[in-house]
């Protein structure tokens, strides 16, 4: 076997394809077998870009003058796959001329590889971004159901410990005539009206640094003073009562439908945790919770009533109103006061 077969083999065994062309005139000398597979045998008296038209001849010339090496991608297309190629072409000395080599490597898979990645990357830079706008919109969602120390505990933990709170405020606000609202009006209505309600009450609760804890039909729950003590959490709770009834006020005025609320504060301790497994709610419960219960049932319309506890930490910023003492139910007997704000004293205080 002659030394040009042995390199020929070993030029088919790499997978290379070459060429060698006269410098002069770029016409073939020698040309392997993956050459000639992947871009046809070379005629007599062809040259190298009547066969690969797409290189550049300017860039021939150069090589020719400078001895840089020439570089470029080819892609061509034999049946109906594309095949695409990178090109070298060099310049050497061969026997008393010089000569042009030309090395061309099948990189049809590595590119087909590169695209599938980049596919593949895009298509994770997509769905991480997805995953992180239903992250966000799950955050969204929990901290509307409970606080963010809350919540941020339950993320890390995945359970939320109950907390005892030795002294926490509450607001209970309940709608007069609801039950009869809601039967005389259309459902959509009525949900409606109570959305565009209690999201101008968060917005207060808000203000005012307490947590909105839940609503239950027509009823309205806040806290303050949990999860972070807050050392003026009565006159807090308090202030939202009276900011709740202005809102209802100035709303009644503009509004065909008028809302009445009679709303009950309370004092005291609380437990505070997530109740639930599948479907969860922060919730809070204790005697604080059970008197602001009880007491917007004493309530007149568009009136705030609380326990004589709360007088002393209100009487600076509010209105004062002894009602007495009135019979709880399960809690006995408790002294009454009707709280109301300094810039409105003309509601009436009396009992029901």
């Amino acid at each position: 076997m002659s030394i040009q077969a042995i390199n020929e083999q070993l030029l088919r065994a790499i997978g290379t394809g070459v060429a060698v062309l006269r410098a002069s005139d770029l016409t073939f000398i020698f040309h392997n077998g993956p050459f000639a597979e992947w871009f046809g045998t070379p005629a007599a008296g062809q040259t190298l870009p009547d066969l690969l038209p797409d290189l550049d001849r300017r860039e021939l010339d150069d090589v020719k003058q400078s001895g840089l090496r020439y570089s470029a991608e080819l892609k061509i297309k034999p049946k109906r796959r594309t095949l695409v190629f990178a090109v070298s072409v060099s310049l050497a000395n061969g026997a008393g001329e010089q000569i042009l080599v030309v090395e061309c490597q099948n990189i049809t898979r590595i590119r087909e590889l590169e695209s599938m990645i980049d596919s593949y990357s895009t298509m994770v830079e997509r769905n991480t971004r997805e995953l992180e706008r239903e992250k966000e919109r799950v955050e969204r969602l929990l901290l509307n159901l409970m606080p963010r120390s809350v919540y941020e505990e339950f993320k890390t933990f995945g359970v939320v410990t109950p907390q005892l709170f030795d002294q926490v405020s509450v607001v209970m606000l309940d709608f007069v005539g609801f039950t009869d609202f809601a039967a005389r009006t259309d459902p959509t209505v009525t949900l409606s009206e109570l959305n565009d309600i209690f999201t101008a009450f968060d917005r207060i609760v808000e203000q005012f640094g307490c947590e909105r804890i839940k609503t239950i039909g027509d009823a309205y729950l806040a806290v303050s003073g949990m999860p972070d003590a807050t050392p003026d959490h009565a006159t807090a709770v308090a202030h939202c009562a009276v900011r709740f009834l202005r809102y209802l006020d100035r709303r009644n005025e503009s509004h065909p439908h008028k809302w009445q609320a009679r709303i009950g504060l309370g004092i005291g301790p609380a437990v505070g945790s997530v109740v639930g497994v599948q479907k969860y709610v922060y919730d809070v419960f204790g005697p604080a919770v059970n008197i602001a219960s009880r007491l917007q049932v004493f309530a007149n319309p568009m009136n705030i009533v609380a326990p004589e506890e709360m007088k002393y930490a209100l009487i600076d910023e509010f209105q004062i109103a002894d009602l007495g003492a009135v019979d709880i139910k399960g809690m006995g007997r408790m002294d009454l006061i009707n709280v109301s704000s300094r810039l409105n004293v003309s509601r009436s205080s009396r009992m029901p």
